[in-house]
């Protein structure tokens, strides 16, 4: 069974899924839609000409006319932040399976509505968190879920990169509470997200934020968090887009009673340590893991899996998804009214930072 898939969004990210559809047998790109025409010639072209497909693609400037389109099976979400949940709850309605870029929602509520569209709908909806496919970090989870680590300490997890004033003002909704969403949440939900998979439920978070590009933005610059892990362990996030020149990147550490995992570098991309007591270290096998670069891949692949057959679903559905998005929202929480939230958390929005503008 082939799936037909519409696309909702052509700006820079949308090549990333293009290439990885284009990699997978079972699926076919039929649709794009984007308010800029060019820019659908553009994914278009760039999709034709790496997919070696020839059957003719179809333009909606309108999205929701594609959801009208009896020929798609499934739409991928590649648009801005801030209208991702309206997109989404459109396109679950209208019974098509989802793929949707982080974030999911911008609100406990937009997170909530599409879980349950998802599960009233019997539709698949698929969460890009992508890093959570790549080999190294597979491993990763699976040593810890078979006891390798011991019990588990503490996770640190470091977001270390540049955006200038120019990134902000090429594109209005950059930086807007309502819009984007945070710099945790647009540049930082990855790391964030591998922390608590590795660590598991949060119980309670602490955060505070600093806000410095103001002429151009609302959104946070700075931001530390302190995690309690429901099985005792620690986690630290230490975010921040005012590294200078440009950007270090990223790392994520691990530490365990009976082992320390770190991993770093501009795609997380390096093993800076690797130590599990009583086991032998494979170099050779790890850089191979480390080496793979085809998670959005293997994401597609889980992806179509779950459509093409009744018994599977995807790795990050909904649920999944608003791990990540849910700690993030608790230390903006926390940031916000000076004091420790604990989790699950019943409401919240990024809008509801707007009131910090006022400290």
């Amino acid at each position: 069974m082939v799936v037909r898939f519409g696309l909702i969004g052509c700006g820079h990210i949308s090549k990333k899924h293009l290439k990885a559809l284009s990699s997978c047998k079972d699926a076919q790109l039929t649709a794009v839609s984007d308010l800029n025409y060019e820019r659908m010639e553009d994914a278009e072209k760039y999709y034709l000409t790496i997919s070696g497909q020839g059957d003719p693609i179809k333009f909606y400037k309108n999205y929701k006319e594609m959801l009208e389109d009896e020929n798609i099976d499934a739409v991928i979400i590649a648009s801005f932040s801030g209208i991702h949940a309206e997109m989404a709850n459109a396109a679950l309605s209208a019974n098509k399976h989802v793929v949707l870029e982080k974030p999911m929602a911008l609100s406990i509520k937009e997170s909530n509505k599409l879980i349950y569209l998802a599960q009233k709908h019997h539709k698949e909806l698929m969460i890009c968190h992508q890093l959570r496919f790549m080999p190294i970090m597979q491993r990763i989870k699976k040593l810890i879920d078979d006891g390798k680590l011991g019990k588990l300490l503490l996770g640190v997890c470091s977001i270390r990169i540049n955006r200038s004033p120019e990134y902000y003002s090429l594109a209005p909704w950059r930086g807007k509470w309502e819009s984007d969403g945070g710099m945790l949440i647009n540049q930082g939900i990855h790391v964030i997200d591998l922390l608590q998979w590795f660590l598991g439920e949060v119980e309670t978070v602490y955060g505070e934020t600093i806000q410095h590009l103001s002429q151009l933005k609302d959104t946070e610059d700075v931001a530390v968090g302190v995690i309690s892990f429901r099985n005792q362990a620690k986690g630290i996030v230490e975010a921040n887009i005012v590294t200078q020149p440009n950007n270090l990147g990223y790392s994520l550490s691990i530490f365990g009673e009976k082992g320390t995992i770190c991993i770093e570098g501009p795609f997380l991309n390096k093993i800076s340590h690797w130590f599990i007591k009583d086991e032998e270290e494979n170099i050779t096998e790890l850089n191979n893991l480390i080496d793979d670069k085809n998670e959005e891949i293997y994401m597609y692949e889980n992806f179509l899996e779950a459509v093409t057959s009744e018994n599977k679903h995807v790795l990050i559905d909904g649920k999944e998804g608003k791990k990540a998005l849910e700690l993030i929202f608790a230390l903006y929480q926390s940031a916000l009214n000076h004091e420790i939230v604990n989790c699950p958390i019943k409401a919240f929005a990024t809008s509801d930072m707007k009131r910090k503008e006022g400290d």
